[in-house]
């Protein structure tokens, strides 16, 4: 059996990122290279939102909602490995997920009520909160609350 290798440079990681106000926002950098972040002297492994959509539109447009998933990946400069969506007979609502390089962003709707739960969770140099604008514009929501939570820190209490 012959084995063949190949050498290839590895740069280090950046120091720090951009997030989308313009700040940049410091990357520790370690031997493991695990990507966690430090924002405002808080460590965390990465940014969670929680996306809800109230009197949104197309919630029961399967190609549609595959489409708008894929953009924010690209929009949060994200690496896609996989998107899955599925539709349910009985209701119509859609259950899909994008997994990420960084993480995942995923989705569940319910078109009866005009309601979708979308989370986007990524870690590293991804910028989540550019999905905001793409699911805004692409589901013409009457209202849309955001929650952001601070992955992987812990409370030093």
């Amino acid at each position: 059996m012959f084995l063949a290798y190949a050498c290839i440079k590895i740069t280090p990681p950046p120091t720090f990122i951009i997030n989308s106000m313009n700040n940049p926002i410091s990357l520790k950098t370690s031997p493991s290279a695990d990507y966690f972040l430090i924002k405002d002297g808080v460590e965390y492994s990465g940014t969670h939102l929680l996306i809800d959509l109230w009197g949104a539109s197309h919630l029961d447009d399967q190609a549609y909602i595959e489409k708008v998933l894929k953009r924010c990946v690209v929009a949060c400069q994200a690496t896609l490995l996989h998107c899955h969506v599925h539709q349910f007979s009985s209701t119509g609502g859609i259950s899909g997920v994008a997994v990420l390089a960084e993480s995942h962003i995923s989705v569940h709707t319910w078109p009866e009520r005009s309601y979708a739960a979308f989370d986007v969770f990524m870690c590293g140099a991804a910028q989540p909160a550019n999905a905001i604008t793409i699911l805004q514009e692409a589901f013409s929501p009457s209202e849309l609350k955001v929650k952001e939570i601070l992955r992987g820190h812990k409370d030093n209490e």
